[in-house]
């Protein structure tokens, strides 16, 4: 390119290059530089795009003891910055710049480019590398920024940006691979999908005071996500849409503390499946309309959701399913309002909070070691007793084993006998017949010595009435005197005698009172042999 077919703005780049100072173009005027006015500027702030690749891809020659680079600020930069497939080993510096085309990187091998508060109409960057950093901070994207299958060795800087695309992608990030950290915080705006699906950052991820929307889909796509450090969308994160980080890893910890997430009717968080190393707080005045899935994930700290507020009303508002955790903070700061599903999770501290119990529950299968406030029995069936799916065997056998590891076997009885009752409203007519009887005599075993109460109440009538109706004798040659107390007990112990019930025979009525004493005693007395020793079935 000869110099001579320049601009003059454009000479004092080609000019400038070679030492790699740096070249304004800006008015001065505040509201005028602004990129958004770029289409108004003049053509003394033009710069056509391929001057700026002809620099790049090796134009000019650097000066002897200098670096090379092409700085510039508020100049409108027409045509298209065409950089594909091109090796650029000098850093791109443009600040305030105004762009009329999308500048093309696709697989090309650059230096650091930092583009800070410009204005374009997109950045295709797929199979990128840079060889530094990528930064755009304070820019606004339109139609897409393209960052598939690139890789930064260094910061991805976003912080400001604004990604504007509302019927596609904002951010097209699939398998990005950036060394260091990403920073979408101060202020990032995506009006459109952000995908980060199976990208790998060697750093943080940091999300803070950022503002994602795309009500129609997912404002955040981040499945297979893998982060080395910790994961930050707190400190303002508010999200329109889902945000999917399943099967996602992160290696330090996730903070959603103070979110908000709307995404009504549908799923705000998807976490299934996610893999974090240490803790992931959903709290602190974090809030999502619509449902929250941990389902499968393993967590290997503390999961978090204290001061938290959850809504979906028709459906599962929060999941954690198969869930694998040491500690469970489920302390809302108002009741769950939809069903909280925790079934079949395995969690060795669960801590939660009475007051803030969610009216429906789904706890088949949940596993878990202790339970923290330790409430008593009779409280903690009222807990069990809100599962949607209605009666369920397991619940009430975990509950009863978490009471006796701590020695508190009268509660974990509780228990029992309350899934035995509960257990006797899901069966037919004769079945409920016959548990409400060993209910009433024994506690279905759980309280066998109930029996021995109403053995006592025997012998007592028998008693009274034997007293009062003394039954005739049977001949014999040697006959006791009768004894009304010790022969109702002879009609009431199932095995041996005392010598009374041989030698007297009742007739009418009182034969059948005596009958029915023998009959009530070999029950009774068995009862209170086969639950002293725990071998009452309890079918």
């Amino acid at each position: 390119m000869d110099i001579e077919d320049l601009t003059p703005s454009e000479r004092a780049v080609w000019r400038a290059f070679a030492t790699g100072e740096s070249v304004d173009l800006s008015s001065g005027n505040p509201a005028m530089d602004d990129p958004a006015h770029g289409e108004q500027w003049g053509p003394e702030r033009v710069v056509r795009a391929e001057v700026l690749r002809a620099l790049l891809v090796g134009g000019v020659e650097p000066e002897p003891g200098q670096i090379a680079a092409v700085r510039l600020t508020g100049a409108r930069i027409i045509g298209t910055l065409n950089l594909g497939h091109a090796q650029v080993s000098v850093p791109l510096a443009l600040t305030g710049c105004y762009f009329d085309e999308a500048p093309h990187l696709y697989w090309a091998g650059m230096n650091s480019v930092h583009l800070m508060g410009c204005r374009l109409p997109g950045l295709v960057a797929s199979g990128a590398r840079f060889d530094g950093h990528l930064w755009l901070e304070g820019s606004t994207v339109s139609g897409g920024l393209w960052l598939d299958g690139a890789h930064i060795s260094g910061i991805l800087n976003m912080s400001g940006v604004q990604l504007i695309n509302p019927q596609g992608d904002a951010l097209l990030g699939d398998r990005l691979t950036v060394d260091a950290n990403v920073y979408c915080d101060k202020g990032f705006t995506s009006h459109g999908e952000v995908r980060l699906p199976g990208a790998h950052v060697g750093g943080q991820l940091i999300f803070r005071q950022a503002t994602l929307n795309n009500p129609s889909g997912a404002a955040l796509y981040a499945s297979r996500l893998n982060v080395a450090a910790n994961v930050f969308c707190d400190a303002g994160f508010t999200a329109t849409g889902e945000v999917r980080l399943r099967g996602a890893r992160v290696g330090g910890y996730l903070s959603l503390v103070g979110a908000k997430l709307n995404h009504p009717g549908r799923t705000a968080l998807n976490a299934a499946d996610l893999a974090v190393e240490t803790d992931v707080y959903c709290s602190d005045g974090f809030a999502a309309n619509g449902m929250v899935s941990f389902a499968g994930a393993r967590i290997t700290g503390q999961l978090s959701l204290r001061g938290a507020h959850l809504t979906n009303e028709s459906g599962v508002a929060l999941s954690l399913q198969r869930m694998q955790a040491e500690e469970v903070v489920l302390r809302p700061a108002e009741p769950v309002e939809g069903i909280a599903d925790l079934s079949y999770a395995r969690i060795n501290v669960l801590r939660d909070d009475p007051a803030t119990w969610a009216s429906r529950l789904q706890l088949d299968g949940l596993s878990y070691e202790t339970l923290d406030p330790p409430l008593s029995a009779r409280e903690r069936l009222g807990w069990l007793r809100r599962d949607t799916d209605g009666y369920q065997p397991q619940p009430y056998e975990r509950l009863a084993q978490a009471y006796r590891a701590l020695g508190l076997d009268a509660d974990g009885r509780t228990v029992l006998l309350a899934k035995a009752r509960d257990r006797r409203k899901t069966q037919s007519l004769p079945r409920k017949v016959v548990g409400w009887l060993q209910d009433i005599l024994v506690g279905y075993g759980y309280r066998p010595f109930r029996a021995a109460s109403w053995l006592a109440g025997l012998l007592v009538f028998g008693t009274v009435v034997f007293t009062l109706h003394e039954p005739p004798q049977i001949e014999a040659e040697q006959q006791p005197a009768f004894n009304a107390f010790f022969y109702t007990l002879d009609l009431l112990l199932p095995i041996g005698n005392l010598g009374q019930e041989p030698y007297f025979a009742p007739t009418g009525i009182y034969q059948w009172i005596a009958n029915f004493i023998v009959i009530a005693g070999l029950i009774l007395g068995l009862t209170v042999a086969a639950g002293a020793t725990r071998a009452l079935s309890r079918d």
